[in-house]
């Protein structure tokens, strides 16, 4: 059975964060006073750097709000290319993403993936941009 899923690619931008209460929120809080408008955020311990931490968020658009993101110590994740999917929750969704990079052959840094209502959501991170449009026409194929 076919999936009517959207496949496009997304700029990641990432932050290190102090790994303490308010670290996320002082990188945050100013791009909210900007009017950012986020389809994803991810925040993490970084135990190789111990009292510190990773922030990813996407979109980053508009002058206003990328001018706050640099103020606030984000920067385009030049090394994560970003594929974004979107579509209708059935069981098996994610799986058949995993299987269809996997036969293409390609190896993700990270694969996000939630459910709201009847919709769907994922991010992956891959490698390269080759990786990247590898995966968009796989899963543009599903």
């Amino acid at each position: 059975m076919k999936m009517k899923l959207k496949v496009s690619r997304a700029e990641m931008w990432t932050a290190t964060i102090d790994d303490q209460p308010g670290g996320a929120a002082r990188v945050l809080d100013p791009l909210a006073e900007a009017g950012a408008n986020f389809e994803f955020a991810f925040a993490r311990r970084a135990p190789e750097t111990p009292g510190r931490g990773l922030l990813f968020v996407l979109p980053v658009k508009g002058k206003k709000v990328v001018l706050a993101a640099q103020v606030a110590g984000l920067a385009r994740a030049d090394g994560i290319h970003t594929v974004k999917v979107e579509g209708g929750d059935r069981p098996g969704t994610s799986a058949a993403i995993a299987r269809a990079l996997a036969d293409s052959g390609i190896s993700f840094r990270a694969f996000s993936a939630i459910a709201v209502g009847r919709k769907f959501g994922a991010y992956l991170a891959l490698d390269s941009a080759e990786d990247a449009a590898k995966a968009v026409g796989a899963l543009r194929k599903l």
